[in-house]
């Protein structure tokens, strides 16, 4: 079979992998010379422990399964194993850590709660105040700005992938074939669009009730520590973010722990992974209110230095990338991703929000299933 894959960002490229893992040929088409949106400008995590229970975590727990057998054979996309601790500092952020080894498939997340020696054992950077932290044996990361380029050029050696960038699709325009903005037509057997935050034109077209929002985010990278970060690093505000800890102990954290003015204003939470050059990517924020600002705002990058600081016990690296992102959410945030037939043969496949990186070798090993492939 022929498949067209639109979009090169982690859920395209990860259904074009695959597709050419099924022995199929494969036409990948991005707009940009290569993916510039949600899939590059994240924490590159593969972030197991907060997901809710039912499909969204037998979902993370498959794509952490695929994401390790992948890494394996392309190396450059710098998968490690490294678990996170999401470090705990207050009683009020301990019991909610405490009900979460409670969850029926606390130990399928490889959950544990480690108290302050046990926590700096673990992870020797964090030197700075702390009671403990909730570690989490089945989370990862991977290197979200060569992820993709490093999957492209494992495909290319099948040689039945081509890679067309700078190209966008303007059209639907039979079954199982679209027409890009040079007036070429790429027909196959099938045609998945994963464009991302690209909601309007083609997609607005086929879709027009999609139930899909897009969501802003903002982030920092600092030079390199100097040090390793032996694991990736969460706040007690990821208990107010995940899913997974929503409970009574999380009622109250609420109740007697308001969180602080800015991180509330911004839906903020902290997490902090270190990049293979030893730098920390660092974030980060929610705005979920359109139109969305066209700047980056300073208060929220004081609040996750101030917060990392008191963690490391150390002042932060200089600080040399600042951005901004959009990602794509399902409006029903319980739902994964939203998968919809669009026309013959043509399927669009958008909305896993801050999941992405995390699930998409699962959503697109489902995508493959219901294809046939």
């Amino acid at each position: 079979m022929r498949i067209i894959i639109v979009g090169a960002g982690v859920l395209g490229s990860m259904h074009a992998w695959h597709a050419v893992e099924r022995g199929h040929e494969v036409v990948h088409i991005e707009r940009e010379s290569q993916a510039r949106g949600a899939s590059v400008r994240n924490f590159g995590l593969v972030w197991v422990g907060g997901r809710a229970g039912g499909e969204e975590l037998a979902t993370a727990l498959r794509a952490r399964e695929l994401w390790e057998e992948i890494g394996a054979r392309v190396p450059g996309l710098g998968f490690r194993g490294n678990g996170s601790l999401t470090v705990v500092r207050t009683e009020a952020e301990l019991a909610v850590a405490e009900q979460a080894l409670k969850l029926p498939d606390a130990e399928a997340r490889g959950l544990r709660l480690l108290d302050a020696e046990e926590t700096r054992a673990a992870n020797p950077a964090l030197r700075g105040r702390l009671l403990g932290a909730l570690w989490c044996g089945r989370d990862g990361a991977v290197e979200p700005r060569v992820a993709q380029p490093a999957l492209r050029a494992e495909l290319e050696r099948s040689g039945r992938y081509t890679f067309l960038p700078g190209r966008e699709v303007r059209e639907v325009v039979g079954p199982a074939a679209v027409r890009d903005d040079q007036g070429r037509t790429h027909s196959g057997d099938a045609v998945v669009l994963c464009t991302g935050a690209w909601l309007g034109g083609l997609v607005r077209e086929l879709a027009p009730e999609l139930p899909v929002r897009r969501v802003r985010l903002q982030m920092m990278q600092t030079d390199p520590l100097g040090e390793r970060l032996t694991t990736s690093v969460a706040d007690g505000d990821s208990f107010r973010y995940y899913p997974a800890y929503a409970g009574s102990a999380l009622d109250t954290l609420a109740a007697v722990q308001p969180q602080e003015a800015t991180a509330a204003e911004h839906r903020m939470q902290l997490l902090m992974v270190q990049r293979a050059d030893g730098g920390l990517t660092i974030g980060d924020t929610h705005e979920y209110e359109q139109p969305f600002g066209f700047d980056v705002v300073e208060e929220p990058y004081e609040h996750l230095g101030t917060v990392v600081e008191d963690l490391l016990g150390r002042p932060l690296p200089r600080i040399r990338h600042r951005w901004a992102g959009v990602y794509a959410q399902c409006t029903d945030t319980t739902r994964v991703v939203h998968r919809q037939q669009v026309g013959d043969g043509t399927w669009l496949v958008t909305g896993p929000g801050g999941r992405g990186m995390t699930c998409s070798p699962a959503i697109a090993e489902t995508t493959a299933d219901i294809l046939g492939l």
